[in-house]
């Protein structure tokens, strides 16, 4: 069983559009990137939890692998990083259901599975698939209640909980590998994100604009402090696209060709400007670790491990 010690670097495989590869080998992509990312030193491979690709990615009509059918192939594909979504979307699974998934993935893995969940978002999906989307507040009040279920049946309680949204009854959940299974929050919100995190999670990890860290960090401390719990038990790692390439002029070609929203939300450029920006920014205000994704060349063999060998020395 793997010892899993938290997430100080992961690599996020939110894309699956990869330009000449027929559908029967997308999966083959997305592996041989989790076996290049296990080599270069990264903790945690992840994956999306969506089934539209985003609007700020690419069109909803390119390809979208179900998220734990992929994981659960991943944990053959690897030996040693921990597996998770960024993040599962609460509104798209019984979340008992979603408890007996994830130790399944964590007996599977032999003990690397980590459950990333967030309330949902994106409307269009609920829409179209027929599940309920309701609105700001009540999604976050499923978030919690899912919690309440999840949370015990990964430790192997068995909780009976009569709720709002969701109903079960001394709910069983065997067989597990260990006493639990890690749960990480994603997201921003400094109000209902953050304080779920601080009560319920092992690990956040910030989705922000890198200027905002510091207060983000701020915040996140208060939240915890509110509820007596110490910060320094609440792991967290910043979310970032990064754009890497041997030469500067490369990676200004690529972003050239990328739409303008994400320049503001992507570092681009050499191992070593990308490594210094991202200490800079963002380590060195305190976040423990760093989630990258690679979304226009991650897929080229070599690209995850020189992203790897340029931020694996940053959080050792």
């Amino acid at each position: 069983m793997i010892d899993a010690t938290g997430i100080r670097l992961g690599y996020q495989i939110p894309n699956f559009t990869y330009p000449g590869t027929p559908v029967g080998r997308i999966f083959g992509t997305v592996a041989a990137q989790a076996r290049e990312a296990e080599a270069a030193g990264f903790d945690t491979v992840l994956v999306m939890d969506h089934v539209y690709q985003l609007p700020l990615i690419g069109a909803i009509e390119e390809p979208m692998l179900e998220a734990y059918t992929t994981l659960g192939a991943l944990a053959r594909e690897t030996s040693r990083v921990q597996l998770a979504t960024l993040v599962t979307g609460n509104t798209y699974r019984n979340p008992a259901l979603l408890a007996k998934t994830m130790t399944t993935l964590d007996v599977i893995s032999g003990g690397r599975a980590v459950l990333g969940i967030g309330a949902g978002w994106f409307q269009r999906e609920h829409e179209d698939y027929g599940f309920e989307f309701g609105t700001w507040a009540d999604r976050f009040a499923r978030l919690e209640e899912s919690l309440q279920i999840i949370g015990p049946m990964l430790r192997g309680e068995r909780p009976t909980v009569d709720g709002a949204w969701y109903r079960v009854r001394n709910a069983l959940n065997n067989p597990r590998l260990r006493p639990s299974v890690p749960i990480l929050l994603g997201g921003s919100g400094e109000r209902k994100t953050f304080r779920l995190a601080a009560r319920y999670a092992d690990h956040l990890n910030i989705n922000c604009y890198r200027p905002d860290v510091p207060r983000k960090l701020a915040v996140l401390r208060e939240r915890c402090e509110e509820i007596g719990r110490d910060p320094a038990t609440l792991e967290t790692t910043f979310l970032s696209r990064v754009v890497m390439t041997e030469t500067a002029a490369e990676a200004k070609q690529i972003m050239a060709g990328l739409p303008e929203h994400w320049a503001p939300i992507t570092v681009a450029g050499t191992p070593d400007h990308v490594a210094s920006v991202l200490h800079d920014e963002v380590l060195a205000h305190g976040v423990g670790g760093l989630m990258i994704n690679m979304i226009p060349n991650g897929h080229e063999p070599g690209i995850v491990t020189m992203a790897g060998q340029a931020l694996r020395p940053l959080i050792s």
